[in-house]
């Protein structure tokens, strides 16, 4: 597994096992489970999930020093401000049953996240996070919190496969310094993904699959993939993209499939809005 520097030296995996829409625990804590003894770190959650006490359980099933996990979570809308943070964020570490994280994220670009990122600064420079960030940014959002903050971002976690490539926006996050991180790096196989020919192709070539080809064209861009399954077969094939590499000619094939929009959120739709906020009367939210 590679890893990679981020802005304040912290060493953070390159590929990292999600657990998005796995809400039962049971189910949760066995993939994660699955996923550690397969040979993931790095786990990514957040409190809207509903399952850090199961990723939390399964982590400590496994006789792994916890300097080899980077444990990953975030806050959502509801827990955006400067108290509302500092609250989210002890309350995560005692589902988790850890004593710090390595990454804690803002969720969306909406409510009070300036307040949010002031608390999570305090935290960073005590010690309790390694590494903050956020998800969702979009350039302007992003370079806005960029020029009015103390630490920059060392991450930002966006939606990112090869029918929604962003170049631009991946541009400006190295001109910040500021880490990509592909969540839905399969766009959940909308729209033909693992059918596409050009990606059937290239798997044939090297003796992969489309899945993997997917995953190597993210990292070897040098953005980090989240990808998620219950299966624990997938989760050893999607680690298998250490020991191949795409040539040029494949680099600019995936770059043609590129659709220019988003195949899961868009921020800056009312729409998209207003269901991110629905989350807030998620049984799982409204407990929190």
């Amino acid at each position: 597994m590679e890893t990679i520097r981020l802005n304040n030296g912290v060493e953070m995996p390159m590929e990292g096992f999600g657990v998005f829409q796995v809400t039962d625990e049971t189910q949760c804590e066995q993939a994660v489970a699955e996923a550690i003894g397969a040979g993931y770190r790095l786990i990514d959650t957040a409190s809207s999930y509903g399952n850090e006490e199961a990723v939390g359980r399964a982590i400590r099933q496994w006789n792994v020093s916890r300097e080899e996990f980077f444990i990953t979570t975030k806050a959502y809308i509801h827990q955006m401000g400067y108290e509302a943070t500092k609250a989210a964020f002890f309350q995560s570490l005692e589902k988790l049953g850890l004593d710090y994280l390595d990454l804690y994220l803002i969720h969306m670009p909406f409510g009070d996240y300036y307040g949010s990122w002031r608390a999570m600064e305090e935290l960073y420079r005590e010690g309790k996070i390694r590494a903050i960030g956020v998800c969702n940014f979009l350039p302007d959002r992003l370079l806005d919190l960029c020029k009015n903050v103390t630490v920059t971002p060392q991450i930002n976690q966006i939606e990112r496969h090869p029918h929604y490539q962003r170049e631009e926006e991946l541009d400006l996050m190295r001109e910040l310094g500021v880490q990509p991180q592909a969540w839905a790096p399969f766009a959940e196989g909308m729209k033909g993904m693992f059918t596409e020919p050009v990606f059937q192709e290239i798997a044939g070539k090297y003796g992969k699959t489309p899945a993997q080809v997917i995953l190597r064209w993210n990292v070897q861009q040098g953005v980090i993939v989240i990808p998620k399954s219950v299966h624990p077969e997938r989760m050893r094939e999607n680690l298998g993209i250490w020991d191949f590499a795409l040539d040029g000619e494949d680099m600019e094939r995936i770059k043609a499939l590129d659709l220019g929009c988003p195949s899961m959120l868009d921020t800056r739709k009312v729409s998209e809005v207003r269901r991110v906020y629905g989350y807030l009367e998620h049984p799982v939210l409204t407990s929190l």
